[in-house]
């Protein structure tokens, strides 16, 4: 364990008891709350979905203190797998709203599955709480009132990244995936940059695993431009374009220098080969020093041998909120009740305190601009410091919804 994790094992005693401390007790027993969690346990984003799995199992053993219980009424959860499909999605959430009789869903992993998801929700009006999936039309034009989300949103994404990359004199080249999460993140980062220039948009299909041309369009058209040049990575999955942009040397060949948001740390040990590179994250597990994440990062090195990784604390405060609403309505799981306790609703997570927004159930929340450790060694453990956290109040993020 690194020693800056040793510090963090030591406060978790604190929290555990706190959790155990804040826990509604059971009263009678009443009917299960069956929760629906619909996520890629298989496809192109599996690792995510696993990790949302996990942190979402976690943050109801810590929300409540143990029991799996809120008001007597124990917590019941059914996983399915979407596969990253959107049709199987759609129709996994429809069965678990009128076959199983699910009060509340959670997930899915993908943008593209969560867009087919959201008129199910609407047309069974239950609650889909959305996490992970980022695309900013989830909480805009396609949004409806049965939906919240914990996960961040691509404005979030973008509004904190350009925090790093948005100074004049810089020209700026993107790179996504093309469906919903790579194209609104741009969408989303284009209308934060006020300063700098874009320059080239480069889409390629979310498979990808050959980048040669993708780079190399990139970097003829960055090369000749004057003042400081930055690619801005918007990818989701195993396989990346960082150790393409590695190969071809762009920061000694060219001037070209590297920014991106977060991912998990698998891909992003990719990151030290760009030591200094910035960006902002949703979350590292060495980031945060409150509570829950004292609590997380604990007990997920004892049980997993690793740090929780990007996902599980996504998973962890999808959780967070559910057991609050609960504990507001007295485990009451009627959609009105549940929409009555959510909006405007604080509740802690392993980032800080998040906010569901009125306006369209959006999560307010940190995030976290990082640079690369000038000392960052290939093939350790992503080696990232904090420069800031930035606060939800330092991010004017657009309510896209037409309500």
């Amino acid at each position: 364990m690194h020693r800056r994790n040793l510090a963090l094992a030591a406060l978790a005693a604190a929290a555990l008891t706190s959790a155990a401390l804040t826990a509604t007790p059971a009263l009678a027993q009443g009917k299960d709350i069956k929760i629906a969690h619909i996520y890629s346990k298989t496809g192109p984003l599996e690792a995510y979905g696993k990790q949302t799995a996990i942190g979402l199992t976690m943050g109801l053993e810590y929300a409540t203190g143990g029991t799996m219980m809120v008001n007597g009424r124990k917590i019941v959860v059914m996983e399915k797998d979407d596969q990253g499909k959107p049709d199987l999605g759609k129709s996994l959430l429809a069965a678990s709203y009128a076959d199983d009789k699910v009060d509340i869903a959670v997930g899915p992993t993908s943008s593209g599955v969560a867009l087919a998801m959201l008129p199910v929700a609407d047309e069974y009006k239950k609650i889909l709480l959305v996490e992970p999936a980022v695309a900013d039309s989830i909480t805009g034009d396609k949004w409806n009132r049965y939906i919240f989300r914990t996960g961040r949103s691509s404005s979030q994404d973008a509004i904190s990244n350009a925090v790093a990359m948005d100074k004049a004199g810089t020209s700026i080249a993107t790179i996504a995936q093309d469906y919903a999460f790579g194209r609104d993140g741009v969408k989303a980062f284009k209308e934060a940059v006020k300063n700098a220039k874009i320059v080239h948009e480069e889409y390629l299909p979310q498979n990808t695993t050959d980048f040669t041309a993708g780079v190399q369009r990139i970097i003829d058209r960055l090369k000749s431009e004057p003042g400081r040049k930055v690619v801005f990575v918007v990818w989701a999955g195993a396989s990346t374009p960082f150790n393409k942009f590695a190969d071809m040397d762009v920061k000694n060949r060219f001037g070209i220098e590297m920014a991106t948001g977060g991912n998990i740390l698998p891909a992003m040990v990719a990151f030290n080969q760009f030591p200094g590179m910035e960006g902002a994250s949703y979350y590292y597990y060495a980031f945060s020093k409150n509570a829950p994440n004292l609590w997380l990062v604990t007990n997920h090195y004892q049980r997993y041998k690793l740090p929780p990784d990007f996902f599980t604390a996504g998973g962890f405060a999808s959780a967070m909120a559910l057991v609050t609403a609960l504990k507001k309505t007295s485990g009451d799981t009627s959609t009105e009740k549940l929409i009555t306790a959510m909006e405007g609703m604080s509740f802690d997570t392993p980032k800080g305190t998040m906010t569901f927004r009125q306006q369209d159930h959006q999560a307010m929340q940190s995030m976290y601009h990082f640079r690369v450790a000038p000392g960052a060694r290939p093939g350790a453990l992503p080696d990232l410091h904090l420069v800031k956290e930035i606060k939800p109040g330092e991010m004017d993020v657009p309510i896209r919804n037409k309500r």
